[in-house]
């Protein structure tokens, strides 16, 4: 779907009112959810909605795709059956033989698939640590590669990527930049007026918001052959959400300036307070001075640091799982951006490789109160 450009205001009312968007037919302020696979030719054998057939074409996937393009200031957006799948058609778009350049901490589930499907398929892809330009910088190779993947904030460590200094380096040597912001959100963080190409997020997270949507979705700075080609992907392979999925993911999407508003603000109020804990090894979160990357951070973040933090408790990977296991409001669940607050000893998910420190716990915070999550942490303490 190609962006407007000609929404007037802010993303807080973009988002509670979905552009303004309304049902034509009915003048209904919420929009309908269109079911049908397939769209009448007109008489002269052409297509007059633009509509072929609903595995690339539904008019349910349209306002989001609109709403995400003036969040994140992209000419043209995609949505996909689910967050792996929109960022596995970025690499699917390359060619057997090209070279990526990834993060060596990153989502799990895409790391696995880079290190067995992707290079069985013919990529090549180089793992570094993207905090480093001096790495990112030797790991590019001028004419070879063709995808820089960033992910940032970097899960499970947080880890913050300099969006603007690795986009100048990928574009030196003929590289697209592809960022993964599903934690940023586009409230936080805007990859493409960075000088990125394209911007991936996984929409089950922030952008839904509440635990029961999977989707996800990319957005192009400007049309290439390369989008095309992910188009193409995303089209024939069906990568494609329901129409029931993409209106409720819709429907998500307008609390969520409140919900990120105030899990920032939770995550943060968390991190102040677990830092200062004895029995706290170390807190990961990048609004806190101490973190690595907070300077960069505070570069390319806006509004906030994001809801989600790790902690390192004292006593190794018996205490962390121990703590977890004694939380009483925190839910023991994979996923991240709900409503509800999480926590998961990741070291257990990722098994073995993972670059994750056995000590360590992710939390998702969510938007109940932050005081009875600080005390649900604090009670569970003492039996780790």
């Amino acid at each position: 779907m190609t962006n407007s450009k000609a929404y007037p205001f802010s993303a807080a009312t973009a988002l509670a009112q979905a552009l303004g968007k309304i049902d034509q037919e009915s003048q209904g302020v919420v929009l309908p959810i269109h079911v049908a696979t397939t769209y009448i030719r007109g008489a002269d054998n052409t297509y007059p909605t633009g509509n072929v057939y609903s595995r690339a074409d539904n008019p349910t996937y349209k306002p989001v795709e609109q709403l995400l393009c003036q969040l994140e200031g992209g000419e043209q957006a995609l949505l996909f059956g689910s967050g792996m799948a929109a960022a596995t058609a970025v690499f699917l778009g390359l060619k057997p033989g090209d070279h990526v350049v990834a993060p060596t901490v990153m989502y799990w589930a895409l790391r696995n698939w880079l290190l067995n499907f992707a290079t069985d398929w013919g990529l090549r892809i180089d793992f570094v640590d993207m905090t480093d330009l001096e790495a990112v910088a030797a790991a590019i190779k001028p004419q070879q590669t063709k995808l820089v993947w960033l992910e940032t904030p970097g899960n499970p460590m947080w880890t913050i990527s300099d969006i603007a200094a690795i986009s100048e380096l990928a574009k030196s040597a003929g590289a697209a930049v592809a960022v993964d912001s599903t934690c940023a959100t586009p409230l936080l963080t805007q990859p493409l007026a960075l000088g990125a190409d394209i911007v991936m997020h996984s929409a089950t997270k922030y952008l839904n918001g509440h635990s029961d949507v999977i989707a996800g979705a990319l957005i192009t700075k400007q049309d290439s052959p390369y989008w095309q080609r992910i188009r193409a992907v995303r089209a024939q392979g069906g990568a494609v959400p329901s129409p029931h999925d993409a209106a409720q993911l819709l429907r998500g999407m307008r609390t969520m300036h409140l919900r990120v508003r105030e899990s920032c603000s939770n995550a943060m109020f968390l991190a102040e307070q677990l830092e200062q804990h004895p029995q706290i090894l170390e807190v990961l979160y990048p609004g806190l001075p101490s973190f690595a990357g907070h300077a960069v951070a505070c570069k390319q973040m806006h509004g906030g640091f994001g809801g989600m933090l790790s902690i390192r408790v004292k006593g190794g990977e018996s205490a962390a799982v121990h703590l977890a296991a004694n939380t009483k409001l925190w839910k023991r669940a994979t996923s991240l951006g709900g409503v509800e607050s999480l926590i998961e000893h990741r070291a257990s998910v990722e098994g073995e490789g993972t670059p994750c420190p056995p000590d360590l716990l992710r939390l998702s915070a969510g938007i109940e109160d932050k005081n009875e999550l600080l005390n649900d942490l604090l009670q569970a303490l003492p039996k780790a």
